[in-house]
């Protein structure tokens, strides 16, 4: 076992105060916002978990963590405090790690999220949505645009690193709307934020409506209106401004590990890659191949592109990517797609595994 590997950590906070309309996440609803048995019972599971990694990987170095959900944000802070103990015992965590907690407005207040970092959060994810409150309502969204502007004037006056998570795409929504949307946003001054088009789901509340969804030549040009619009740069399909590291990391293949239920991982124990389940503790040995194709798909979304580490140079079709300079461009260490390569990432994939 070589314990010096660094790896992120992902741990999942499955409970919401209520489902949205689009949401296909692994979560549940809750009404308790302080506490009781449904947080002891996650504290108990997610305490386990570290305990049998640790003993497995060893003291291991920690670059990143990130609390995604759900809604992270409705936790306890002394849980978080708890799981923060726990991890940084267990485990040597770097000193510049970025620790992500993903709130939603109207779940944390002032006083709540200075416990939250005083316990270690120094990036805050919100989950935003929409700037109108129409399309608030729409999503099945419990706080208001007034709420969310308060908990980002909130977070940004008290020095944490904010990201806000947005969604285009909407029925009857419009080029000009999402153009819009992102004048609004270049005026918040976020570090960060996330642009996710809208996607009905099979068993959401959305499935069920028969929506009119925009066309696909629409949603093209509203992709490339945000790319034109927002000051943040794009550096992933749906990501801009300074990356998230705990997504870069991962997108650009670097070992992690996933813990409760809805989580997972893909530690790298002694040379080899394992799939890695939480809440089961279960994980079993995947192949090189399978491991470099993931890291295919997962760093052609950057604009950084992928890692040619020597895995993925193996499966690369490199006839392929010789003939198509207009779709990926490539130097001795990463293979990158251009705008044009963006566009049409699906067929891109098809053609560049050999």
């Amino acid at each position: 076992m070589n314990p010096t590997i660094p790896h992120n950590l992902y741990f999942h906070v499955p409970f919401c105060a209520s489902k949205c309309n689009y949401c296909a996440f692994y979560s549940c609803a809750i009404d308790n916002f302080d506490g009781g048995h449904v947080w002891n019972s996650y504290l108990k599971q997610i305490l386990s978990e570290i305990d049998f990694w640790a003993a497995r990987m060893g003291k291991i170095p920690v670059t990143t963590i990130f609390f995604g959900g759900g809604t992270p944000s409705l936790m306890p802070t002394d849980v978080f405090a708890q799981i923060m103990t726990a991890v940084k015992t267990r485990f040597d965590v770097e000193l510049d790690c970025e620790v992500t907690l993903e709130s939603n407005p109207g779940t944390i207040n002032a006083a709540r999220l200075a416990e939250f970092q005083s316990a270690g959060v120094n990036r805050l994810s919100i989950g935003v949505q929409a700037l109108n409150d129409t399309d608030l309502e729409f999503l099945g969204r419990r706080h208001d645009v007034a709420t969310a502007l308060e908990l980002i004037k909130t977070a940004t006056g008290m020095g944490l690193r904010v990201s806000a998570d947005f969604i285009y795409g909407l029925p009857g929504q419009t080029v000009a709307d999402v153009k819009k949307l992102c004048g609004q946003i270049n005026k918040l001054n976020l570090e960060h934020c996330s642009m996710y088009e809208l996607s009905i789901e099979p068993g959401t509340p959305f499935a069920k409506m028969n929506l009119t969804m925009p066309d696909n030549e629409t949603m093209a040009k509203m992709y490339e209106a945000i790319g034109d619009t927002l000051r943040l740069s794009r550096y992933e399909v749906s990501n801009y401004g300074t990356p998230c590291r705990h997504n870069h990391n991962i997108w650009d293949g670097a070992p992690y590990l996933g813990f409760g239920r809805g989580a997972a991982g893909r530690p790298l124990i002694d040379g080899v890659w394992y799939d890695q389940r939480g809440g089961e503790i279960n994980f079993a040995p995947i192949d090189e191949n399978t491991r470099a194709l993931e890291k295919v798909m997962t760093g052609l979304r950057t604009a950084r592109g992928i890692n040619l580490s020597d895995d993925v140079y193996k499966i690369i079709n490199w006839e392929f990517v010789g003939n198509h300079p207009e779709l990926l461009t490539t130097d001795d260490s990463r293979l990158t797609a251009t705008k044009k390569g963006l566009l049409i990432l699906d067929d891109l994939l098809v053609n560049l595994i050999r």
